[in-house]
């Protein structure tokens, strides 16, 4: 038998065991990194399923008591609600996002009520649900969307979402100067306690299909002119840059899996907490997938979590959060 030093290094000792493997993992992930984005729809008693999204459906209020409870009991620390109002309240203002007795508004109550301050309430602070045209501001005389009406408007809503009892605000438009004014608004009513999530770099994704089923938007055309190029990376920092300095309090990468890139440099960079959203589409593909038996689905789904959370995502909202919760 002869005997030398090849190899010299075996790596392969580390990955013999599931517990060896357990013991030495650099990345885990935890029930308190997840965030639930659920979906709470006007006028209606059951929920409704949303086709593009097997397992995920726009819940009435009793369904999303039930499910913040849930996410509760599995240890989840967040949820990101998303109003979706009757149609015929659409005009284009959006003023039901506004509206006090608003489905967001009432959602966030809702929530408020039940859990109390043993999940973080977060609320999208956006125009596109309510608006007639499916934009994320109100437009001009020429159709665009006007970035400082538009932020008017987000002052206004961040007033109410934080009157019903919010503790985190998420605006999600895109529209320059946002998180300032946003800021400004809640300090100067009395919620300097309620957090900014911004959403920092928000890229105009083909893998939003799904959601917009899911929110029952009205868009018309595409949002290209105020969502961020998928080809620009320099505008993410200058768009971070702006946020921190503009006082929001965790940054957000969306979507998360085609833009680990962006997730690291953002994560690398900053010294406040970073979210990443794992959208409709990322969840639509790999449900497909898995239904097809194309995919082995629980371990799909914990790869793109762990991945995400590799990348420097300190929380990450998944419509499987409650799931995956559960099984760690």
């Amino acid at each position: 038998m002869t005997y030398g030093s090849f190899p010299g290094a075996r790596p392969r000792r580390l990955r013999t065991t599931p517990t060896m493997r357990r013991m030495v993992a650099e990345t885990r992930l935890h029930p308190a990194d997840l965030i639930l984005p659920a979906f709470v729809r006007e006028g209606v008693a059951e929920p409704v399923p949303i086709q593009a999204m097997p397992g995920v459906v726009q819940h009435s209020l009793d369904t999303l008591r039930k499910a913040a409870v849930e996410a509760v009991s599995a240890g989840v620390s967040g949820i990101m609600l998303f109003g979706v109002p009757e149609d015929e309240k659409k005009d284009a203002a959006g003023t039901a996002g506004t509206d006090p007795d608003g489905i967001l508004q009432v959602a966030i109550r809702a929530v408020k009520q039940e859990v109390g301050d043993d999940l973080v309430i977060m609320s999208d602070l956006c125009l596109d649900e309510y608006t007639d045209h499916g934009h994320c501001g109100v437009l001009d005389g020429e159709g665009r969307v006007d970035n400082d009406a538009t932020l008017e408007r987000y002052a206004e809503m961040a007033q109410v979402q934080a009157d019903a009892g919010v503790h985190v605000v998420g605006p999600s438009g895109m529209m320059d100067g946002q998180v300032g004014v946003i800021r400004d608004a809640l300090d100067q009513t009395g919620h300097e306690d309620v957090s900014i999530l911004a959403y920092t770099a928000k890229y105009s994704s083909a893998f939003y299909g799904p959601f917009r089923e899911a929110v029952g938007s009205s868009l018309r055309g595409d949002r290209k002119t105020y969502q961020q190029d998928p080809a620009n990376t320099r505008e993410s920092m200058r768009e971070l840059a702006l946020d921190l300095d503009e006082g929001a309090d965790m940054v957000m990468v969306k979507p998360a899996g085609p833009y680990l890139d962006i997730l690291a440099k953002v994560a690398e960079s900053v010294d406040v907490p970073v979210a990443a959203y794992q959208i409709s589409g990322e969840y639509a593909m790999i449900e497909a997938a898995a239904e097809r038996g194309w995919i082995e689905r629980d371990r799909a789904i914990l790869e793109t979590l762990t991945g995400i959370k590799r990348a420097g995502a300190h929380m990450i909202l998944t419509y499987w959060a409650t799931e995956v919760a559960k099984g760690l």
